[in-house]
C-alpha cells in the first residue's frame, strides 16, 4: 500500500529521512508519539502479524492520521493524493481538502454536528484546528491510541473496524478529569488509487461515546494550564 514504517516511529512513514527535510509541522517540529505508542502497545486487543493486511492497514491509517493532523502544506502529503481526496463522515458530503480545512482542522471534521449550538458539549465551528488539538491532547495527555480490529476488504478499496482509546487524565471543556478509559469503535472505509495514494475517506462512528465520556467528570474552573505556544504536548497525538 505504499506505506512502511521507517526511522523515527514504527508504526508511522513520512516522519523523518531525507523526504521530510523541508516539510513544515504545525508545531514546529516532527511529533513524537513514544508515549502513545506505550499506550497502544499495553492497552491493544489485537497483535497483527508483521506484514500482513491488518498490519499495513493500521500502520496506514496511523500515518494518515499524523499528517493530517501535523503538516501545515498539504504538499508535504505523502499518503494521500491532495489534489483527488475526499473525507466524509456519517455518510456527509464529501469534502475536499481545502474545504476539510475550512472546518478548521485537528478534529474539526470529525466531530461535525447537525445539533443546534445550544446542545453541543464540543462546539466544532467555534475551534480552529490548534485550539481543538490541545482540548484532546490535555484531556487525554498520553494520547487516544488507535487499533485496526478487522480489515474486510483489501485494497483498493480498504474496509475496517476501528478501535480508539485513552484515558481522560485531564480536564476538557470545564470538565474535571475522571482518569476513566474512553473508547470508541466504528467503521472506516479507505480508498486507493493506482499509486496506493488514498483518495477517499469516509468514517462511520458514534463520536457521542468520545464526548459523552469526556463530559462525566464534575464541572471545574475550565483551565488547562497551556496554551497553543508553550505546550509540548501539542506535538504529540493519538
Amino acid at each position: 500500500m505504499g506505506v512502511s514504517a521507517t526511522q523515527g516511529d514504527k508504526y508511522r512513514s513520512y516522519l523523518s529521512g531525507e523526504g521530510e527535510e523541508n516539510t513544515e509541522w504545525r508545531y514546529g517540529a516532527p511529533p513524537n508519539y513514544d508515549v502513545v505508542n506505550k499506550l497502544f502497545e499495553e492497552g491493544r486487543t489485537k497483535i497483527w502479524s508483521p506484514g500482513s493486511l491488518e498490519e499495513q492497514v493500521q500502520n496506514m491509517v496511523k500515518t494518515w492520521e499524523m499528517e493530517m493532523f501535523h503538516k501545515v502544506n498539504i504538499d508535504d502529503y505523502k499518503s494521500v493524493d491532495p489534489n483527488k481526496y475526499t473525507f466524509s463522515l456519517n455518510g456527509r458530503k464529501p469534502l475536499t481538502l481545502e474545504e476539510k480545512r475550512k472546518l478548521g482542522g485537528g478534529y474539526n471534521p470529525l466531530l461535525q454536528t447537525s445539533l443546534p449550538e445550544k446542545f453541543r458539549a464540543y462546539n466544532p465551528d467555534g475551534e480552529t484546528a490548534i485550539s481543538s488539538h490541545l482540548a484532546f491532547t490535555t484531556a487525554f495527555p498520553r494520547g487516544f491510541a488507535l487499533e485496526i480490529l478487522q480489515v474486510y476488504s483489501g485494497p483498493p478499496v480498504i474496509v475496517y473496524k476501528f478501535r480508539h482509546w485513552g484515558y481522560m487524565e485531564g480536564p476538557f471543556k470545564g470538565q474535571a478529569p475522571t482518569g476513566e478509559l474512553i473508547e470508541v469503535f466504528g467503521m472506516a472505509i479507505f480508498e486507493l488509487d493506482e499509486h496506493s495514494k488514498i483518495v477517499k475517506v469516509e468514517f462511520f462512528y458514534d463520536h457521542g461515546e468520545l464526548l459523552g465520556g469526556l463530559l462525566k467528570g464534575a464541572v471545574s474552573d475550565g483551565s488547562t494550564g497551556a496554551t497553543p505556544s508553550n505546550c509540548p504536548v501539542l506535538r504529540s497525538t493519538g
